[in-house]
């Protein structure tokens, strides 16, 4: 492919979680080292031995969590043709009311391990450390009453959706049913039923020419299909009186925010959508006037920049409404929990310079101010132009 720096790896395939974990995307792989300090980082022995958490959500209602396991019997998996049907995990976030219920586990040690080892972190962070990272979802706890908004989050290629998890219980606590994805075999590691840990089996042939486009296409069909199980006639979820079928979002990081653009084209309940910082792989056409929101790195995705240059012409095809916010001092994973877990733990990449605490405040706000805006009608100044609060945001309207 021919900008694989966002989307699949690095320069190299060995480098994509050193890139997810601690560097930015700019290709070259920056130094790991213990941070000297901060409003979220110390030293490291001091994070020896310190729990890592997630930051609390601000909204109103508490968060539950369910996890789901979904077979899509009308698709062979791609990557895997001998495994048979399509399979994804599903963690489906929810607004919940307050008190019972039990903890939710963030991820699980193998699946933590994984992670770590891609990354070369695995001397800085322990997989027990880092799958014991405190949540705020718990399980068994009883729905809010009413009807919600969906957003379903696809993660970055190699990525496995528990990335996405601070961003998937802000928009819970503040009154979305929110669906977070992993896609069979893209991901250095998920958990399926029966003991099962899927690994990276479309690593290798990611790299040919043209895969970005399949990639893309292939989890557009994963979305839809999750929609078709939360709110058809055959919902796999036992919430799903919760969900307004008429306010879907999608958004996803890297690959997965293209996923989510691929999605919209394809499927008209789709009704806005969120790029953080992925290269696009299809036009976009057919929108309709539905909004999109696209929220990138400085390196990559200025405007006018060259490796933003496919982030202009998705830009110019856009024909309703439609922000494209750019995060000074941010990284590619910038948009995910990654920065705010690294940074507690004492890892930094002195090439982003935008904390954990600042990282996570930007995309919450931004990324909820959106589908506030778009499936709710409800107005976000925000989204109107640069804000005092978050200086580091620059705006592109035109």
């Amino acid at each position: 492919m021919t900008h694989t720096r966002t989307t699949f790896r690095g320069r190299a395939l060995a480098t994509v979680l050193t890139l997810s974990l601690a560097v930015p995307v700019a290709g070259t792989a920056g130094a790991l080292a213990a941070s000297p300090g901060g409003s979220d980082t110390a030293s490291a022995g001091e994070k020896a031995s310190a729990r890592l958490h997630l930051p609390r959500p601000t909204g109103s209602f508490a968060v539950g969590r369910d996890t789901l396991h979904l077979v899509d019997k009308s698709r062979r998996d791609p990557w895997v043709p001998s495994a048979g049907a399509r399979e994804l995990m599903v963690s489906v976030y929810y607004p919940a009311r307050h008190g019972g219920g039990q903890p939710t586990a963030y991820t699980s040690e193998k699946e933590a391990a994984l992670l770590l080892k891609a990354g070369g972190l695995e001397d800085q962070i322990s997989a027990s450390a880092y799958s014991a990272t405190r949540t705020f979802a718990r399980a068994d706890v009883r729905p809010a009453a009413g009807r919600f908004p969906l957003v379903v989050l696809s993660p970055g290629f190699t990525a496995p959706r528990s990335t996405l998890t601070h961003l998937a219980e802000e928009l819970a606590s503040r009154g979305f049913v929110v669906a977070t994805v992993d896609h069979a075999y893209e991901s250095y590691g998920t958990a399926f039923p029966g003991g099962r840990i899927l690994t990276c089996e479309a690593c290798e042939p990611s790299t040919k020419p043209g895969m970005g486009k399949v990639v893309t296409e292939g989890r557009a069909k994963d979305l839809s299909y999750v929609l078709d199980r939360l709110t058809g006639g055959q919902a796999a979820w036992r919430h799903t009186r919760m969900i307004d079928a008429d306010r879907i979002g999608a958004g996803g990081h890297s690959i997965g925010g293209a996923a989510a653009l691929a999605a919209m084209t394809s499927d008209r309940r789709v009704r806005a959508g969120l790029n953080m910082d992925g290269h696009f792989h299809t036009e976009p056409t057919g929108l309709k006037g539905r909004p999109f929101l696209m929220l990138g790195t400085e390196a990559q995705h200025t405007p006018g920049v060259e490796d933003g240059v496919n982030w202009d012409e998705t830009w110019q095809g856009l024909d309703g409404w439609k922000r494209w916010l750019t995060v000074r001092g941010s990284g590619h994973f910038t948009f995910t929990d990654l920065p705010v877990l690294t940074g507690q733990a004492g890892v930094v990449d002195p090439q982003v310079p935008l904390s954990g605490e600042r990282s996570e405040r930007v995309t919450r706000a931004y990324v909820a101010a959106f589908f506030d805006r778009h499936l709710r009608g409800t107005p976000r100044p925000l989204l109107d132009g640069p804000s005092p609060e978050h200086p580091e945001v620059t705006f592109r309207r035109r």
